[in-house]
């Protein structure tokens, strides 16, 4: 069954004008600030996941880290070179659920 187009324009019109008539901050709201990028150290990289409960940029603040970036969808976490200490201070952490050597990966 064909749809006219007379009949789905208005319905496309309607959608358009819900999304448009939503307040901007709370299209903003979900919009986290990048944390800074901080050139590598001498120190390897690492990708660290916390709990949802925690933030990623927060738990690398308490152990004196500048990530590189901040994961917050398909992962929770943050990648940053980390020094032995603060590899130990992670670990020591609650909620911090994987501390790993971010590596190159390939499929098979």
């Amino acid at each position: 069954m064909r749809t006219r187009l007379s009949r789905a324009l208005p319905a496309a019109v309607a959608v358009l004008a819900a999304f448009s008539a939503l307040p901007a901050s709370a299209a903003t709201a979900a919009v986290r600030e990048p944390v800074p990028y901080a050139a590598p150290a001498d120190h390897p990289t690492y990708i660290v996941t916390v709990s949802r409960e925690l933030d990623p940029a927060d738990v690398a603040r308490r152990v004196g880290v500048t990530p590189v970036h901040v994961y917050d969808h398909t992962l929770h976490g943050f990648a940053a070179p980390l020094s032995p200490a603060q590899l130990a201070a992670l670990h020591a952490l609650p909620g911090v659920e994987t501390v790993e050597r971010d590596g190159t990966a390939s499929a098979g």
